[in-house]
Formats: structure tokens, C-alpha cells, sequence
């Protein structure tokens, strides 16, 4: 099959012939339609935490059709199956497997990261974490699945409550999905702060009420536009001193979820935290419950992210979109058409 293979750190990704994946007993293999490039694909190819090793297929936001059921699960599956999964493979038997928790499991794969991904015209994926899609729901309103988990389950964490008020620090992918959700379970005020004028504009298409400009007056500026304080700040980008940036706008009593992820050292304040009494609660990942919820509002036609879908390229094409996503531009989510 062909993939777009990792060679090395700095190097562009390279289309070349692989093997083709086989399934263990309860594994799948899914011929890949689309494949969404995220900005972990991006820090695996760096130096750093994430850093994926030499010949690895990236990509982990992958939806297409069953090609092949391992011996141990062909009743529960049929060849042309339409699915997504967790990009998660895990012992399936663990008290994380079975409560839906795969990404914390101990003997848990990652799916392109130490397994080959979905930059891929197939990719292996655990039958547990396997899960159908509708009839009805597009391939590519599918690849998003994986992203807007990811903001569902931050979203989660921060307890929501209908009527509070939000501000959303990074109008990235992960900061859109989060303004999608927050609109979608009620609150009063969704305000994202983000430079890129074209990432703002997406914002509102997608449940934001209202945009700010990151700087020093952002507080003032929430205040002046939603005529309060925010109850919630999600902070999707992190970089260093956003954290405490978080805590010096976060008024008595909030809350901070931190989303982004920040591979570098930093520094916060904890006295001003303190004095505050704030919640600080770090999210990461989703459960199995996040990606089926995802699944059942987009089927449901209750919630629409495909404004987030900003380039469609071919697996050829995708090494320079990939390269040209190091650099800011007007783009947010690009899928890779298998």
C-alpha cells in the first residue's frame, strides 16, 4: 500500500510503498478514506516529547471501511463496514479497556505513534475501539470525529453549566471544537481570543458569540463584550505563560482547563491561584463515551463542524500541506483524501 512515511526530524514526509497491515485476532484493518492532519501529526516530527521514531505513518484522525476482521471478531464485524476508532489499540481486558478508557491502559498502542497510522491507504485498528458511523454521515464530516472528541471531553471536564460564560484562549482546531461544545450545551457568552482573522470568523460560524483580540485589555475586553466575568477559560494553545496568563484573568472561583499541549518548561504563580480559590484541571484525550457521543450528534445532524474543513488534498499533496502547516496561514482543519 502506499503511506506517507516519517523519515527523520526535519525532513518532509515521503510517499512510498509499504506493507500492507494485518489484524491480530481482534483487530480490523480499515481502508483509510480521509485522514485529518493534526497538530500532534506536527510536534512528532520535532524534536521533543512527541517525537515519533524514523520510518513511523503519522495520522490518528481517520475514518473509512472495514477490509479486514481478525479471526476472534468476524461476528461483530463485516468487510465495507463504515467506521471510525480511538486511535487507541488495548489489551481490551484492563479496567481502563473495558470502562471505555483505552488511552490508559498499560500495554495501550497508539495509533500513529509506536503503530502505523492513518496517513495510510490502510490502517490496523482495535476491534474495541472500533465504532460504526451512521449511513447517513459523510466520510468527511467523519474525519472530524476525533477532534471534536477532543474538545467534548475538555468540555466535560470543565462541568459546564448552562448560562455560565467561556473564554476560549487559541481558535485552532481544538479551541473551535471547544467553542462548538460550549454553544451546544447552553452557555451564555462564548468569547475566543485568537489573532488570525480567518480562524475568528470560523469562531462565530461555529458557536462562538463573540471574538476578542489576545493582548493585555483581554479581560477588560470579556468584560465589555459579555458585560461579566468569565466562569470557565479553556486554554488551547499552550505556550509557555499562558497558564498564568489564565490565572491573572481568571476571576474568584473559576475555572481553568488546559488543552493545549505545552512540551516546553513553565512557570506559574501558585499564591495568585490560591487567593483566587481556582479550579485547575488539565484535560487530555477522550473516553469511548466522547467519540460515541460525537457520533450520535453529527448523525443526529444536531451539531455541524464541517466548516472546520478548510483544504481536501491527495496522499501525494499532503507531505507539502503537511510542511505548510508549520507556518500560520488561514488554514484550520486539512484532511488527507485516501
Amino acid at each position: 500500500m502506499k503511506a506517507a512515511v516519517f523519515k527523520n526530524l526535519g525532513q518532509p514526509l515521503q510517499v512510498e510503498q509499504v506493507p500492507d497491515p494485518t489484524p491480530d485476532e481482534t483487530e480490523l484493518v480499515v481502508r483509510v478514506a480521509y485522514c485529518g492532519i493534526c497538530g500532534t501529526d506536527l510536534h512528532s516530527t520535532r524534536e521533543g516529547a512527541f517525537a515519533a521514531e524514523c520510518d513511523s505513518i503519522l495520522g490518528h484522525e481517520f475514518c473509512g471501511e472495514v477490509a479486514e476482521v481478525g479471526s476472534g471478531v468476524k461476528d461483530q464485524w463485516q468487510i465495507g463496514d463504515r467506521v471510525t476508532a480511538l486511535p487507541f489499540i488495548g489489551c481490551g481486558h484492563c479496567v481502563a479497556c473495558v470502562t471505555g478508557r483505552p488511552f490508559e491502559c498499560g500495554q495501550v498502542k497508539l495509533t500513529g505513534m509506536n503503530t502505523p497510522g492513518g496517513f495510510a491507504e490502510y490502517v490496523k485498528t482495535g476491534s474495541s475501539e472500533t465504532l460504526k458511523l451512521p449511513d447517513d454521515l459523510s466520510m468527511q464530516s467523519a474525519a472530524l470525529i476525533e477532534p471534536l472528541a477532543v474538545g467534548l471531553h475538555a468540555v466535560r471536564i470543565a462541568q459546564l453549566k448552562a448560562g455560565e460564560r467561556v473564554l476560549i484562549i487559541g481558535g485552532g482546531p481544538v479551541g473551535l471544537a471547544v467553542a462548538l461544545w460550549c454553544q451546544f450545551f447552553g452557555a451564555q457568552d462564548v468569547l475566543v481570543s485568537e489573532f488570525a482573522e480567518q480562524r475568528l470568523a470560523l469562531a462565530r460560524q461555529l458557536g462562538a458569540t463573540g471574538t476578542l483580540t489576545p493582548g493585555e485589555t483581554l479581560g477588560e475586553e470579556f468584560g465589555d463584550v459579555s458585560g461579566g466575568e468569565p466562569d470557565v477559560i479553556f486554554e488551547c494553545v499552550g505556550a509557555p505563560g499562558l497558564l498564568q496568563a489564565s490565572i491573572e484573568l481568571a476571576p474568584r472561583r473559576s475555572r481553568i482547563v488546559p488543552v493545549g499541549v505545552c512540551e516546553e518548561p513553565d512557570t506559574i504563580v501558585p499564591l495568585a491561584a490560591l487567593v483566587k480559590e481556582l479550579q485547575m484541571h488539565f484535560a487530555i484525550a477522550y473516553t469511548r463515551d466522547d467519540f460515541e457521543t460525537v457520533i450520535a450528534m453529527l448523525g443526529q445532524q444536531r451539531i455541524d463542524a464541517s466548516a472546520m474543513i478548510t483544504d481536501v488534498v491527495s496522499l501525494e499533496d499532503m507531505p507539502s500541506a503537511f510542511e505548510a502547516l508549520r507556518s500560520p496561514s488561514s488554514q484550520c482543519k486539512v484532511l488527507t483524501e485516501l
